[in-house]
């Protein structure tokens, strides 16, 4: 009974669980000033991306339109999904019913052709 070990699970309460993996050093000066110059360039290049797409306000206007019909593709889609798997269920369906048929049949033929076992004393 002095060999028992019960763990003890009060070592650490639940607020002290992530302490030590947090990482609290600053950042330099320099890591900062890099990320800042990153984070800027990064900034310039989308700014140009987007200077270089033609018909910006042509495209702003044709938002309402495009998305009113982007909507009414979806629901045409979703109504054509429900016949494909209509159609796929009946395939399926057909083809799970022929397999069952044919095990039928295959057990069928087995039970009216088995022979009564001859037994043969020697």
């Amino acid at each position: 009974m002095a060999d028992l070990n019960i763990p003890n699970f009060n070592i650490n309460s639940d607020k002290y669980i992530f302490k030590k993996k947090l990482n609290l050093r600053r950042k330099s000066k320099k890591r900062l000033f890099t990320e800042s110059f990153f984070l800027f360039a990064f900034s310039i290049l989308l700014v140009y991306i987007n200077y270089l797409i033609p018909n910006k306000s042509l495209l702003l206007q044709n938002l309402p339109t495009t998305l009113n019909k982007s909507f009414l593709l979806i629901i045409d889609l979703f109504s054509y999904l429900y016949e494909i798997f209509l159609v796929i269920f009946i395939f399926a369906s057909f083809f799970i019913a022929l397999i069952l048929m044919i095990g039928s049949f295959y057990r069928l033929f087995r039970v009216f052709k088995r022979r009564s076992k001859q037994i043969i004393y020697k």
